[in-house]
């Protein structure tokens, strides 16, 4: 009985500290290629979260939509399925969170340094607040940059919109965007853009040139302007439950991961997209379009009523907030 006693110690003790080597797995899935801003800040959170907590958390990626299309990601983190997701500003307006689709007005941050007053501020802080009731954390605001349009026609003035199909992301804001151009919003998984513009399904689209690149749009494209109308943004987020049931210090430690995750990021957006551009001109497969003054003049003009329209669904005073800052930064 005692050797049997003793053989059960053993294997009790051998569980336990195989349980402990056990590392804490965090899946963090995302919809875009890994070699745009996104796709490297999610790999540069992997390497600083491993190392800071010795092996004690184990990062899985999953870019390019490898787990769930864009539609679906929220609803997973919310069920707990997966642990961190780096969603665009816009997903959180269908969750009641609306406020996130002011970042999706046209041309309401013009430079880097009004964004950075925006997200680093109280603004940035009071709207992550608005997602802890739905069950999410915000831990970090990651740049993409701002976006140009493209299409089979070309684009230097409102009216050479009118009529054509151009896939957006779920946003409200988006839709009155391309109706005040006169086009059709087409609501499209990001990872379904490509084919819809090679099929005619879309007409055209707007991004940023290092989303563009990496999914070839500018393949099946024949022009690009260089419009610089508006910008995407993603807000690092992670499931509540899970994340206030990490230890203490484990949570300390992926707070700073994020932090220098987010640094590295950040810095790199503006030359990703630079250098995706710069690709994109030398393929020689699409026309590039560069708006003069007047001629963005004109786009701002034209996209003034989208403020109005939205006004109710994001909020009056959160507008003029943000434009505040803006106009406090120089822009």
């Amino acid at each position: 009985m005692l050797k049997y006693a003793l053989a059960g110690l053993i294997a009790l003790g051998m569980a336990a500290t195989a349980n402990a080597q056990t590392p804490i797995v965090i899946k963090f899935s995302h919809v875009v290629a890994p070699d745009t801003p996104k796709g490297k800040g999610a790999d540069k959170f992997k390497e600083l979260a491993e190392k800071y907590t010795a092996g004690k958390v184990k990062i899985e990626v999953y870019p390019n939509s490898q787990l769930y299309k864009d539609k679906e990601e929220l609803e997973a983190l919310q069920l707990g399925s997966v642990q961190m997701l780096a969603p665009s500003l816009a997903k959180f307006g269908p969750l009641g969170a609306r406020e996130f689709e002011a970042f999706d007005l046209p041309f309401i941050l013009p430079t880097k340094a009004a964004l950075r007053k925006v997200t680093d501020g109280p603004i940035g802080k009071g709207l992550f607040k608005k997602l802890e009731s739905k069950g999410i954390i915000g831990l970090a605001y990651w740049d993409n940059g701002f976006k140009v349009m493209s299409a089979n026609k070309p684009l230097k003035n409102p009216a050479d919109f009118k009529g054509l199909k151009m896939r957006i992301q779920s946003s409200k804001v988006l839709e009155a965007q391309f109706r005040a151009l006169g086009a059709l919003p087409q609501v499209l998984a990001f990872s379904e853009v490509y084919q819809a513009m090679q099929t005619g399904v879309v007409d055209g689209s707007e991004n940023t040139p290092s989303n563009m690149y990496t999914q070839k749009h500018n393949e099946v494209q024949k022009f690009i302007t260089v419009s610089d109308h508006g910008y995407i943004g993603y807000a690092v987020i992670v499931n509540k439950k899970f994340w206030d049931g990490l230890p203490g210090d484990i949570r300390g430690q992926l707070e700073k991961a994020m932090d220098e995750a987010t640094a590295y990021s950040n810095g790199i957006s503006q030359k990703e997209n630079d250098d995706a551009l710069a690709a994109m001109k030398a393929a020689n497969t699409s026309t590039f379009i560069e708006l003069s003054p007047a001629e963005k003049a004109e786009w701002v003009k034209a996209l003034q009523p989208v403020y109005k329209e939205m006004e109710g669904r994001v909020g009056k005073d959160l507008l003029e907030q943000i434009l505040k800052e803006a106009k406090g930064s120089g822009a």
